[in-house]
């Protein structure tokens, strides 16, 4: 009974398929106005208004998947975008430092610069924020099983984020660079101008850079950095050259000029960050050392170059 069915099915198989062998032949063959061709439009004249129909009732639906496609596409894109931009932010930046201090470089190449490479970054999850419009601290998940020590600078990939304040076994308080009680000693990128970044009074999103000389010339847009001084007894020891943000605009009213500055990282978005360690005996280590063993008068003084060099010539002679 199987057989014969199957039999059967392969004979009209063959059947249709030399059926429309035949009618396709016949089709080719014969005149535009045949009863073939007549056939074939009559068919067209009923099925080309249901087609329509339905390709305009199904064009909400293509375009909707075609808006998600585009959507999902175009996050993808700035998503690279951005870490394009973040990549060439920061060689713009090593850029002008490099450029301006390439004389004094020439000049003190004895002595052993700190920089990022002397840290170990430690790679850590946001986990809670200050709740308030602020976001003065935040809370990551790493601590000192981690080697996260008070004090420690914290960066992401657009730049300066803070430093840790307070540190558990697995978990830390990191303090924002907008944090009222927060002084970050920093330079005006391409010129070396230094003075004191803390957040403007009344504007939760900006800092305003402080005690810089009369004579400073800032443009709007120059790239503000951390100089790798301290000006305080309880300053984190930045290493230099960590992007903060940009001038927006410049005050020089005063005595001394004072610059707006807009921060790079968004604050409000941070979901990973980096806390840049380091271990007992290594240069940071050692200038940390340096720094605390010094009269609070000295302390203070290392803001300028004689404490900056002392504290290099400290750890090059170790």
């Amino acid at each position: 009974m199987y057989d014969k069915t199957v039999r059967r099915r392969r004979a009209v198989l063959v059947l249709l398929v030399v059926l429309s062998l035949i009618l396709l032949t016949a089709y080719f063959g014969e005149a535009p106005g045949g009863g073939l061709h007549s056939v074939q439009r009559g068919f067209l004249t009923v099925v080309s208004p249901i087609q329509d129909g339905a390709n305009k009732a199904l064009k909400p639906v293509r375009d909707l998947f075609g808006w998600f496609s585009d959507t999902l596409h175009a996050k993808s894109q700035l998503g690279e975008l951005r870490k394009q931009n973040n990549r060439l932010r920061r060689e713009v930046v090593a850029y002008q430092a490099n450029e301006h201090g390439y004389h004094e470089l020439l000049a003190l190449d004895h002595l052993d610069q700190l920089s990022v490479n002397n840290y170990r970054p430690v790679t850590a999850t946001v986990v809670a924020k200050s709740p308030n419009i602020w976001y003065s601290t935040v809370k990551i998940d790493k601590g000192t099983s981690a080697g996260v020590q008070v004090n420690d600078p914290v960066i992401n990939d657009e730049g300066l984020v803070g430093k840790v304040t307070l540190a558990a076994s697995d978990g830390a308080v990191v303090e924002l660079i907008t944090d009222s009680e927060m002084g970050v000693s920093a330079r005006i990128n391409g010129t070396g101008e230094t003075g004191v970044l803390q957040p403007k009074v009344g504007e939760p999103n900006d800092l305003v850079l402080q005690y810089l000389p009369a004579n400073t010339s800032v443009t709007h847009g120059q790239y503000v950095v951390t100089s790798g001084t301290v000006s305080s007894p309880d300053d984190s020891l930045y290493p230099p050259g960590i992007a903060i943000g940009q001038v927006s605009s410049v005050d020089e009213e005063s005595a001394y000029t004072s610059v707006n500055v807009h921060p790079l990282v968004n604050l409000h978005n941070l979901e990973d960050v980096q806390v840049l360690t380091y271990v007992p005996g290594s240069k940071p280590a050692r200038l940390a050392s340096v720094l605390a063993n010094l009269p609070a008068g000295r302390q203070s003084a290392a803001g300028g170059a004689e404490g900056n060099q002392l504290a290099s010539t400290e750890a090059a002679g170790k």
